[in-house]
Formats: C-alpha cells, sequence, structure tokens
C-alpha cells in the first residue's frame, strides 16, 4: 500500500472524514468506468459507486494493508454491482415470463452511441456487444469486463472476485463461448 493512501486511511479512522474524501476523489472516476460497463446505465452505475464508497467507509477498519486499498475497493464496487445485476435479472425474467407468446428477452438498451465522430458500423457493433453482455450473468460478465475491457490480470481478478485463479479462467473461457453464442444470435434475427 502506497503511504500517502496508509496515511489517508489512518486520519479517516481517527475521525477525519475529509481524508476519506481524498480518496474517493482518488478512484471514483476510475471506479465508475468499471461499474458503468458491468451495469449499462448512468444512474445506476452512480448509486452502485455511492453504495460501494459508503460499503468501503463503513468497513474501513476491517481493511488490513494485505492488498492494496484500490483493490479492495474495486472488490467490493464489482461485488456490489453484480449483486445489483442479479436483481435486475431476477425482475426481467419476472416480466418477460408474463409475455409466453413471444418467448425472447430483449433487454432494453439505455446506452448513449450518439456521439458525433463515431461511425454507425462502430454504434451497430458496440451495441450488439453491450446487448449480448447484458445477457451474461454477472459472474461472466465481471470476468469478461475486468479482463479483456479492463486489462486485469487473473491473479488481480482472482483477488477482486474473491475466488481462485482457476476459477476466473474458466470463468472467462465461458463467458467467451457463451458471449459469442448471444453474438451468433443476434446477427442472425437480424
Amino acid at each position: 500500500m502506497r503511504a500517502d493512501e496508509h496515511r489517508l486511511i489512518a486520519e479517516c479512522l481517527q475521525g477525519r472524514t475529509a481524508a476519506f474524501g481524498e480518496l474517493v476523489s482518488r478512484y471514483q472516476d476510475r471506479l465508475y468506468n468499471v461499474i458503468y460497463r458491468m451495469v449499462d446505465n448512468a444512474e445506476d452505475a452512480q448509486d452502485v459507486l455511492q453504495e460501494a464508497f459508503l460499503s468501503a467507509y463503513q468497513s474501513l477498519g476491517s481493511f488490513k494493508g494485505d492488498s492494496r486499498f484500490f483493490t479492495w475497493l474495486y472488490r467490493i464496487a464489482v461485488n456490489t454491482a453484480m449483486s445489483l445485476k442479479r436483481k435486475q435479472r431476477v425482475v426481467l425474467s419476472l416480466e418477460y415470463g408474463r409475455d409466453e407468446g413471444n418467448g425472447k428477452l430483449e433487454p432494453t438498451d439505455q446506452s448513449e452511441y450518439t456521439q458525433p465522430g463515431h461511425s454507425l458500423e462502430r454504434r451497430e457493433d458496440e451495441g450488439r456487444i453491450q446487448e449480448a453482455l447484458n445477457r451474461l450473468s454477472p459472474e461472466h460478465r465481471a470476468v469478461l469486463i475486468l479482463k479483456d475491457m479492463e486489462g486485469q490480470k487473473y491473479e488481480e481478478i482472482a483477488e477482486v472476485l474473491g475466488v481462485p485463479v482457476g476459477t476466473i479462467r474458466s470463468r472467462l473461457h465461458r463467458a467467451r463461448m457463451e458471449l459469442r453464442e448471444i453474438l451468433d444470435r443476434i446477427d442472425t434475427r437480424q
């Protein structure tokens, strides 16, 4: 752990909440980007980020310093995002369970790909990928985002998710295969 992080954590534990504010400002943008990719909704990402920082603040006394502070915080944020996705998945399946007629799960795409300068093809590809990611389980989605989009090492992902490296490799393999199958189904319906 970096010396300035150690100092800020110690100050926070002594009651100086502004020290935690410094940690928040240091990491909030980076965490928001990861969370947004996982939940695919700006408001949900803000809520998850806020909940993760609140949880970290309340649990700061249990932080032992065995890992980097950011890794610990990252784990809290990813777990919070996965919990939200699990809750949403149950709601989605209940909503779509009422419509027995069409049998398709069509998640709403609330992402914004309307920025000038992006080609139509790129937007369509990004939309397809996001739609496919939305259909993955939270565990598979998290592993794909952390490895393929964030470029995390297997060991870091294992630490963040609290599972062995072998499990990460297995989940990543299954997630990539499942993503490919979903993308194939999306392509055949177009």
